[in-house]
Protein backbone atom coordinates (compact mmCIF):
# COMPACT_ATOMS: atom_id res chain seq x y z
CA UNK A 1 0.00 0.00 0.00
CA UNK A 2 1.12 3.54 -0.84
CA UNK A 3 2.98 5.51 2.17
CA UNK A 4 3.11 9.22 1.81
CA UNK A 5 6.75 11.22 1.36
CA UNK A 6 6.79 12.86 4.60
CA UNK A 7 5.49 9.64 6.70
CA UNK A 8 8.50 7.90 4.72
CA UNK A 9 10.93 10.20 5.04
CA UNK A 10 10.37 10.43 9.01
CA UNK A 11 10.48 6.72 9.14
CA UNK A 12 13.38 6.38 6.69
CA UNK A 13 15.16 9.50 9.77
CA UNK A 14 13.98 7.86 12.90
CA UNK A 15 15.96 4.54 11.33
CA UNK A 16 18.82 6.56 11.04
CA UNK A 17 18.80 7.77 14.68
CA UNK A 18 17.84 4.30 15.92
CA UNK A 19 21.24 2.98 13.83
CA UNK A 20 23.47 5.23 15.89
CA UNK A 21 22.30 2.75 18.97
CA UNK A 22 22.16 -0.45 17.32
CA UNK A 23 22.98 -1.04 13.63
CA UNK A 24 20.14 -3.64 13.26
CA UNK A 25 17.27 -1.24 13.13
CA UNK A 26 15.69 -0.66 9.71
CA UNK A 27 12.40 0.13 8.12
CA UNK A 28 10.60 -2.38 5.93
CA UNK A 29 6.92 -1.78 4.04
CA UNK A 30 4.12 -2.53 5.34
CA UNK A 31 2.42 -4.86 3.14
CA UNK A 32 -1.27 -4.43 4.19
CA UNK A 33 -2.03 -0.99 5.52
CA UNK A 34 0.20 2.15 5.02
CA UNK A 35 2.59 2.10 7.10
CA UNK A 36 6.16 1.90 7.49
CA UNK A 37 7.74 -0.83 10.05
CA UNK A 38 10.53 -0.23 12.19
CA UNK A 39 12.86 -2.92 13.28
CA UNK A 40 15.21 -2.17 16.14
CA UNK A 41 17.37 -4.64 17.02
CA UNK A 42 16.49 -6.68 14.13
CA UNK A 43 13.04 -6.61 15.95
CA UNK A 44 9.48 -5.25 14.69
CA UNK A 45 8.72 -2.67 17.16
CA UNK A 46 6.65 -0.10 15.57
CA UNK A 47 4.37 1.02 12.51
CA UNK A 48 4.82 4.75 11.43
CA UNK A 49 1.13 5.90 10.15
CA UNK A 50 0.54 9.31 8.56
CA UNK A 51 -0.54 10.36 11.84
CA UNK A 52 2.91 10.43 13.05
CA UNK A 53 4.93 12.49 10.71
CA UNK A 54 4.02 15.56 12.66
CA UNK A 55 2.23 17.41 10.05
CA UNK A 56 -0.98 17.40 11.88
CA UNK A 57 0.63 18.77 14.69
CA UNK A 58 2.30 21.70 12.86
CA UNK A 59 -0.56 22.61 10.65
CA UNK A 60 -2.32 23.30 15.12
CA UNK A 61 1.06 24.80 15.83
CA UNK A 62 1.30 27.57 12.38
CA UNK A 63 -3.00 28.25 12.44
CA UNK A 64 -2.40 29.15 16.32
CA UNK A 65 0.68 31.29 15.62
CA UNK A 66 -1.40 33.31 13.22
CA UNK A 67 -4.40 33.53 14.99
CA UNK A 68 -2.10 35.34 17.68
CA UNK A 69 0.01 36.98 14.78
CA UNK A 70 3.06 39.69 15.39
CA UNK A 71 5.16 41.43 12.71
CA UNK A 72 5.17 39.13 9.35
CA UNK A 73 8.99 38.72 9.75
CA UNK A 74 8.51 37.62 13.38
CA UNK A 75 5.22 35.12 12.33
CA UNK A 76 7.52 33.90 9.47
CA UNK A 77 10.26 33.27 11.10
CA UNK A 78 8.94 31.81 14.45
CA UNK A 79 6.55 29.68 11.76
CA UNK A 80 9.67 28.15 10.00
CA UNK A 81 11.96 27.47 13.28
CA UNK A 82 8.95 25.51 15.49
CA UNK A 83 7.68 23.57 12.27
CA UNK A 84 11.14 22.53 12.13
CA UNK A 85 11.86 22.35 16.08
CA UNK A 86 8.89 20.09 16.08
CA UNK A 87 10.00 17.95 13.02
CA UNK A 88 13.12 17.06 14.82
CA UNK A 89 11.87 16.51 18.03
CA UNK A 90 9.15 14.57 16.36
CA UNK A 91 12.00 11.84 15.36
CA UNK A 92 14.05 12.05 18.41
CA UNK A 93 10.33 11.40 20.35
CA UNK A 94 9.68 8.35 17.89
CA UNK A 95 13.44 7.01 17.96
CA UNK A 96 13.14 7.27 22.12
CA UNK A 97 9.37 5.77 22.13
CA UNK A 98 10.67 2.61 19.62
CA UNK A 99 13.71 2.22 22.47
CA UNK A 100 11.13 2.14 25.10
CA UNK A 101 9.12 -0.09 23.96
CA UNK A 102 11.72 -2.65 23.18
CA UNK A 103 12.64 -2.27 26.50
CA UNK A 104 9.34 -2.11 28.30
CA UNK A 105 6.86 -3.51 25.97
CA UNK A 106 4.22 -3.61 28.83
CA UNK A 107 3.87 -0.15 29.10
CA UNK A 108 3.71 0.17 25.38
CA UNK A 109 -0.39 1.71 25.83
CA UNK A 110 1.03 4.18 28.43
CA UNK A 111 4.39 5.40 26.50
CA UNK A 112 2.55 5.55 23.15
CA UNK A 113 -0.89 6.58 24.22
CA UNK A 114 -0.07 9.50 27.07
CA UNK A 115 3.27 9.83 27.67
CA UNK A 116 4.76 10.36 24.08
CA UNK A 117 1.61 12.66 22.73
CA UNK A 118 1.63 14.57 25.89
CA UNK A 119 5.77 14.80 25.33
CA UNK A 120 4.93 16.57 21.82
CA UNK A 121 1.78 18.45 22.76
CA UNK A 122 3.67 19.81 25.30
CA UNK A 123 6.65 21.19 23.28
CA UNK A 124 3.86 22.98 20.90
CA UNK A 125 1.90 24.27 24.32
CA UNK A 126 5.41 25.89 25.40
CA UNK A 127 6.13 27.31 21.89
CA UNK A 128 2.82 28.77 21.80
CA UNK A 129 3.73 30.30 25.17
CA UNK A 130 6.31 32.23 24.24
CA UNK A 131 4.77 33.37 21.18
CA UNK A 132 2.01 34.61 22.65
CA UNK A 133 4.77 36.57 25.54
CA UNK A 134 7.35 37.39 23.45
CA UNK A 135 6.18 38.30 19.56
CA UNK A 136 2.54 38.52 19.35
CA UNK A 137 0.60 41.63 18.93
CA UNK A 138 -1.03 40.74 22.08
CA UNK A 139 2.68 40.90 23.98
CA UNK A 140 3.59 43.74 22.07
CA UNK A 141 -0.04 45.72 23.85
CA UNK A 142 1.08 44.35 27.56
CA UNK A 143 4.27 45.83 27.02
CA UNK A 144 2.91 49.29 25.56
CA UNK A 145 0.71 49.48 28.69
Amino acid sequence: MEVDNITVAVANQTVTVLSWFDSQSYTAPHLHEPSVKIFYKNKYIARIIEGCNAVSVIILFIAFVVAFSGKFKNTLLFIIFGSILIYVLNIFRIVILCMAMYSFPKYQDFLHGVFFPLFIYGIVFILWIIWVNKYSFYATKIAAK
